[in-house]
């Protein structure tokens, strides 16, 4: 099988547009944004650029990659690799925090993940690192094979009314989360008489969270999940990632909502899209769950 780094053409038809507007322009347009109120409370006498600022965003950073985690993780191990089942609140709010973290269609995300299972870190890989870091990293988003993207939901996914119609309407949704919501939260704060200036703070950190958490995720599993790698390294990744990027069992044991031990409250912190998934089961949100023998 030709390798798809090769077999996929680098040309405008491939091009995926809203691929590199997720991976690189809108981190971009975080950091100018940032950048620019940074100078703007630097150096305009009619602004105060204030201590308290700076815990705050930092806050907004972790809130947003804690965000886009609790999206990724019930998405990875039960929508997935079906390791329980997740009932319409669970769902919800999974695909709410998919768009936030620009994840793209769930439909075109398990397909690509079942392809990376059956053949991994060969040819036929979406996202094979021996093809090259960079494109194990962004390349393969950034151009897709037209056929990719024919592919039709997965079977067991059919039957999720919640997630079916969220998929359906996946670019509306976003657009309205992406622009919608924060055109009318800066309206609404020009309205109220707060600081604009604070609001595109936090408004840029939130973007800059998203890029984080977007990286750690691509580059942490896909590329450092399967390389040799230091603990500490593996460590880092999993809080950037909610536990995703303990990667070095999980095709051995793919089928599990918890990627370490149930039990140690670190392994509960580490792994915290695992626990919050034991969380809607304790909510009555989520049933049927499995645990791999290792982590029970």
């Amino acid at each position: 099988m030709t390798p798809r780094s090769l077999s996929i053409p680098k040309n405008l038809k491939t091009f995926s547009l809203a691929s590199a507007f997720s991976a690189f322009i809108y981190p971009a347009l975080g950091l100018i944004l940032l950048t620019t109120m940074i100078l703007i409370g630097g150096f305009a006498k009619s602004v105060d650029l204030v201590w308290w600022y700076l815990p705050l965003g930092l806050m907004t950073v972790v809130l947003t990659i804690l965000v886009c985690n609790a999206g990724i993780g019930p998405l990875h191990r039960i929508m997935q690799h079906k390791a329980g089942v997740m009932k319409a609140p669970a769902q919800f709010l999974t695909m709410l925090n998919l768009m936030i973290a620009m994840q793209g269609k769930v439909q075109d995300w398990v397909n690509y993940h079942s392809q990376h299972h059956r053949f991994a870190d060969v040819p036929g890989d979406p996202h094979n690192p021996e093809e090259g870091r960079f494109w194990a990293w962004v390349g393969w988003i950034i151009w897709r094979d037209e056929n990719d993207m024919k592919r039709p939901m997965a079977l067991w996914l059919r039957d999720r009314p919640v997630i079916v119609w969220m998929d359906k309407f996946y670019h509306q949704l976003s657009i309205g989360i992406h622009l919608g919501i924060p055109a009318i939260i800066y309206l609404a704060v020009w309205l109220s008489g707060g600081s604009l200036f604070l609001t595109a703070i936090l408004h840029a950190c939130f973007m800059i969270g998203r890029a984080i958490q977007f990286h750690a995720t691509v580059y942490g599993i896909n590329v450092l999940g399967h390389l040799p790698t230091p603990k500490w390294a593996d460590y880092t990744m999993a809080m950037l990632t909610g536990g995703e990027a303990f990667h070095d069992h999980h095709h051995e044991d793919p089928q599990s909502i918890l990627h370490l031990p149930r039990k140690g409250f670190w392994n509960r912190i580490f792994d915290y899209n695992g626990t919050l998934i034991l969380i809607y089961e304790k909510l009555g949100w989520a049933k049927g769950l499995k645990i791999a023998p290792r982590f029970a």
